[in-house]
């Protein structure tokens, strides 16, 4: 079976819980800021699969 990418949830070194998504070849994408509950961090990575299909890209000026 070939590798899918994934989330990954794991506690900070300050005890708050964080997820990552990496991609097939286990490089990570993208990263999650600290939350304060195990139910915040599934309920932020549910947005990202809601929201990332949809959302626009855009330049930002330097």
């Amino acid at each position: 079976m070939p590798a899918m990418p994934k989330f990954e949830m794991y506690a900070d070194a300050a005890g708050k819980c964080r997820w990552r998504l990496k991609a097939p070849n286990g490089q990570i994408i993208a990263a999650s800021e600290a939350y304060e509950s195990e139910v915040s961090c599934k309920n932020g990575i549910e947005s990202v699969k809601k929201n990332a299909p949809i959302a626009e890209v855009i330049e930002v000026e330097k």
